[in-house]
């Protein structure tokens, strides 16, 4: 993508420009002479990318061999001659600097643009605080009215870093012959500029609005040509003489670090007509309370010495500040910008104070004072204003000790917790009676128990309606109980404490691990769980007796299934009473039969599938005898209408990314399925989306996080685009209740497991694999191009899918039966590892994404090396497949097991096998992690050594490099196939796609 680069042109102002990546070099040019940047992006690509105004500019840039280095090239080496700036021309665009933060994702933004992003925010900055001064700039007999930064103390210094910092290529514009203009001079020349700008947009967004012109004679010229958008100052000379001295002062003010004062403006009550006595409590409203603004001026010289503007105007201060009536009037008038509910009052000749509205007070109080303070002024507030004491809401939760909670197994709504709204002023409660007295006052400024409050007369209104209301709902779910705590409920006013007692706080806390005691499991449980498991367990007894779905998402091997059946005999043996239902893939039924019946032995088990399954009066007479319904997701979508007239107690998902897609007719089956408790198990609660998690969690808890579309804009955009760190965090709070999630690298866990090296396995094609691989890139490329949408993402797809075909074997992508041989580099590596991990005695596992290539190997694999080689892949029965994992972890069975990504790669335990080997990449960082997690898993004594195979040069390395992004995904929030890839551009594509002259075996 095309670079973008910014640079401040005098006279002109903010340029764009930008350069494409670099093809090979130039022909020889003139070192004088700007000739056209070879690698710049046209005035029609610049557009395309960000609104302006077409140009052109000359740059003085780092060059060598006769062209334009690129902005990333070292511009010096150790051993290499420094490159000569020579002149080049580039189209650009003149840009607005206020709209620099909204950039265009299709290009890539250099250090510059933040760089004068940074200077707009500075002027702006200044802008707000008030570090402006009107001033009067003439050059002959044309003058020009123009806002000039105030640049004092550490606005000095902020500057001058500004100036230090600022990058070469933002100061390249050509002044004269290979000279550019200096960065001072440079970032002077864009401070005043942009504070110009954003002093006139203010003046025009000022609400309410503020108008300099009207005046009379030359000033009121001047002041008119200050607001509007021509800046042209037209007077006789000698009138623009006289006017050009009297602004002078106020320039010879602003270049001084030393001012003689500064303003002061005191909020005071001068009088009412009904003054009720301070300590009044039945003075609710303060009617009749008069507030005025009065003007002062404090010397710097002397800061006890603060003069009113009547002692100003009198002639009082004479002497004691220099000129305090010019400095007055400059600071008042710097004030108004500031705050422009000023500038009525400095229309006045002479102003001292300007009376205010109750409603203008209250804006003052609230947040007119604080804007004027931090611009450097100062603001004196009545005693008796509290700005700190904020009305608002306090909410009050005490729930059910967490010990407690599973003690009790399910708790009633009655004993869950109870909650109160209340309405306080800092730490005063106000009663209803109070509050009714607040509303009926309808002002936004009232007395309340001797201190001034701000108050918003309709939300305090719907304050107490809502305190009403809220008294007489009916008590939460324990769901609904944490959505109040976290305040994703719209509330009326704004909530200024919250206190949690109990499971409440606990679970908000995230402590409820360290709260909850291990689960005394009984008698008939027959398994040894281990400390971090016994924790699991009560954690879902815990979640299980509230009533929220839970999500299991420890690491693959961690034993998620036996602390379920673990939570299963802990409630059957409390009493409880229900079928729970279990759905899981085809390959885990056998399995969850397998553990039911070792580790808990009194469940009654129903394997519910094949073509024998009952139906209708059947199935519910089965389902009755059975404490545990196994079932796979295809399944429960076709016996969806038999399955939702059943109330399960609890519904166990198993491998719940299988559910990741909301929108399947599986996800939207299990549904409807109606249970007390809902269970996710999976070690990958994010596979490549975010919006998996929202899918998982949507259907434990539904709404938890929103509507899809809420979820994507509130979350998954910032996430996903940005790498918003912040808003991640914010997900993970939410989530943290309803998710846990262990991983192998835990201290806990990692004492209990096994090392496992990682080894990136390279090899080179065949000759022939490498003609067929380039003929495959251009045919499909031409394709690519020529077509768009839906058919371009399917010819992305077929792209790859072929080119993976013929790095594993021309067969593979011809599909002509022909013999195997020597024809591929990666089967001629793989027979040669197979072979030293026989003679060393160990068992392995091959993992491939396609059943056809396991087809192929087998027999040829079995006559090199002649040993067995058994395929557990999806076109296998149940019964088959179970007696293949039997044998090869009993030990009698074949050493090497090949199994097809999608049949074998979840669910299994191999942990006969000390080696994996991933034939082909699916490119998906969670399921290459479950396939080998068959193997690397509790019950694994030895160090597993996994290698993954690609050919470098060729696809299969360069997507390993892009599939670290993916990798960093999870880890954010908790920690499909190739489809990400069909959106990248062509030209990335093409890259991504290439052969390489390394890929080829000599």
């Amino acid at each position: 993508m095309p670079s973008v680069h910014a640079l401040w042109s005098p006279g002109r102002g903010l340029l764009l420009w930008a350069e494409h990546d670099r093809p090979a070099g130039t022909s020889s040019r003139s070192t004088l002479v700007a000739l056209s940047h070879p690698f710049a992006v046209s005035s029609a690509q610049l557009t395309a990318l960000h609104p302006g105004k077409p140009t052109s500019v000359t740059l003085l840039l780092p060059s060598r061999a006769n062209r334009p280095l690129a902005s990333a090239e070292p511009v010096a080496g150790a051993n290499r001659r420094a490159p000569a700036l020579r002149p080049w021309s580039v189209p650009a665009l003149v840009v607005d600097p206020l709209e620099l933060d909204d950039l265009d994702d299709a290009a890539s933004y250099g250090s510059s643009v933040g760089y004068f992003r940074a200077v707009a925010r500075f002027a702006e900055d200044l802008v707000r605080r008030g570090r402006v001064l009107p001033t009067l700039r003439r050059r002959g007999d044309a003058a020009e009215a123009r806002w000039r930064p105030v640049l004092q103390g550490v606005d000095f210094v902020a500057f001058d870093a500004l100036v230090a910092a600022m990058p070469p290529v933002g100061r390249a514009e050509q002044i004269a012959p290979l000279t550019g203009a200096s960065p001072r001079a440079l970032g002077t020349d864009a401070l005043h500029t942009l504070v110009d700008a954003a002093v006139r947009d203010r003046l025009a967004r000022a609400d309410p609005p503020v108008d300099l012109r009207g005046g009379r004679g030359a000033a009121g010229v001047w002041l008119a040509a200050l607001q509007g958008g021509a800046a042209r100052v037209e007077l006789p000379l000698g009138e623009l003489g006289v006017l050009t001295d009297a602004v002078a002062k106020w320039d010879q003010v602003a270049d001084t670090d030393v001012v003689d004062g500064r303003a002061c403006f005191r909020l005071a009550e001068v009088g009412t007509l009904r003054r009720p006595a301070e300590d009044d409590p039945d003075d609710q409203t303060g009617d009749g309370t008069k507030w005025q603004l009065q003007f002062l001026l404090r010397s710097a010289a002397d800061p006890s010495l603060l003069l009113s503007a009547g002692q100003i105007w009198s002639g009082e201060a004479n002497g004691l500040v220099r000129d305090p009536r010019g400095l007055l009037v400059a600071e008042l008038g710097r004030a108004a910008l500031v705050e422009p509910m000023l500038a009525p009052a400095l229309r006045r000749s002479q102003p001292s104070e300007y009376d205010l509205t109750v409603e203008e007070a209250e804006h003052f109080l609230t947040s007119g004072a604080t804007r004027l303070i931090e611009a450097g002024f100062e603001a004196q507030l009545p005693a008796t204003w509290d700005g700190r004491r904020r009305l608002g809401l306090r909410l009050s939760v005490r729930g059910t000790p967490s010990e407690q909670v599973v003690a009790r197994s399910r708790v009633g709504r009655d004993e869950l917790a109870t909650f109160r709204w209340t309405i306080a002023v800092g730490d005063d409660e106000i009663g209803e009676e109070e509050l009714a007295k607040l509303v009926a006052a309808k002002k936004p400024l009232v007395r309340l128990r001797g201190r001034w409050i701000s108050v918003d007369a309709d939300r305090l209104r719907a304050g107490l309606e809502f305190l009403r209301r809220d008294r007489d709902a009916r008590r939460p779910t324990a769901a609904e109980l944490l959505e109040l705590v976290r305040l994703t409920r719209e509330v009326p006013l704004p909530v200024t404490d919250v206190h949690t007692e109990g499971w409440v706080g606990d679970v908000l806390a995230g402590r409820v691990q360290q709260t909850l005691q291990a689960v005394e499991l009984p008698p008939s449980f027959r398994a040894t769980l281990r400390p971090y498991q016994r924790r699991g367990v009560a954690w879902l007894a815990f979640m299980s007796a509230l009533g929220l779905g839970a999500c299991l998402a420890d690491d693959m091997g961690l034993g998620k299934t036996v602390q379920t059946l673990a939570l299963e005999a802990v409630e059957r043996a409390a009493g409880e009473q229900g079928p729970t239902l279990v759905l899981c893939p085809m390959s885990l039924v056998g399995m969850w039969e397998r553990e039911a019946a070792n580790f808990a032995p009194d469940l009654r088990v129903l394997a519910h599938h094949g073509s024998a399954r009952a139906h209708g009066d059947a199935l519910a007479t089965h389902v009755a005898a059975a404490d545990l319904v196994v079932t796979t997701y295809a399944t429960a979508a076709r016996d969806a209408e038999g399955l939702e007239t059943v109330t399960w107690r609890r519904l166990v998902l198993d491998e719940a990314h299988a559910v990741k897609n909301a929108d399947t007719a599986t996800a939207k089956a299990v549904r409807r399925f109606t249970a007390g408790h809902r269970l996710a198990l999976t070690g990958t609660p994010v596979e490549n989306r975010l919006a998996d998690l929202w899918s998982v969690l949507d259907l434990l808890n539904p709404g938890l996080l929103g509507s899809r579309f809420e979820f994507r804009q509130r979350f998954a955009a910032p996430i996903e685009r940005g790498g918003d760190t912040a808003t991640a965090a914010v997900l993970r709070r939410l989530t943290q209740p309803y998710l846990l999630r262990r991983v192998k690298t835990d201290p806990a866990i990692v004492p209990e497991l096994p090392d496992k090296l990682e080894i990136r396995q390279e090899y080179r094609l065949t000759r022939e694999q490498g003609t067929l691989y380039s003929a495959i890139v251009d045919e499909m490329m031409k394709k690519i191009e020529n077509s768009q949408g839906i058919k371009r993402r399917g010819n992305v797809l077929a792209a790859i899918t072929k080119l993976k075909q013929v790095c594993n074997h021309p067969a593979h992508l011809l599909h002509d039966g022909s013999p195997i041989g020597q024809r591929s580099g990666k089967v001629n590596r793989l027979e040669e590892i197979l072979a030293e991990i026989l003679a060393s005695g160990d068992r392995v596992l091959c993992f491939t994404q396609y059943a056809e290539f396991g087809h192929l190997l087998v027999p040829h694999l079995s006559a090199r090396l002649g040993t067995e080689v058994a395929f557990l892949h999806g076109g296998l029965a149940k019964g088959t497949r179970d007696a293949i994992v039997d044998r090869f972890q009993s030990g009698d069975g074949p050493r090497i097991l090949l199994l097809s990504l999608k049949a074998g790669g979840s669910g299994l335990t191999l942990t006969a096998a000390g080696q994996v080997l991933h034939l082909d990449r699916w490119w998906n960082p969670a399921v290459e992690n479950q396939a080998t997690d068959r193997a690397f898993r509790i019950g694994q004594g030895r160090t597993v050594q996994v290698r993954k195979f690609l050919c470098p040069g060729t696809i299969e390395e360069r997507i390993d490099t892009l599939i670290t992004r993916k990798r960093a995904l999870a880890g954010m929030v908790v920690g499909e196939g190739e489809s990400w890839l069909t959106e990248l551009s062509t030209d990335a594509l093409r890259g991504v796609l290439t052969l390489g002259e390394e890929a080829l075996d000599d």
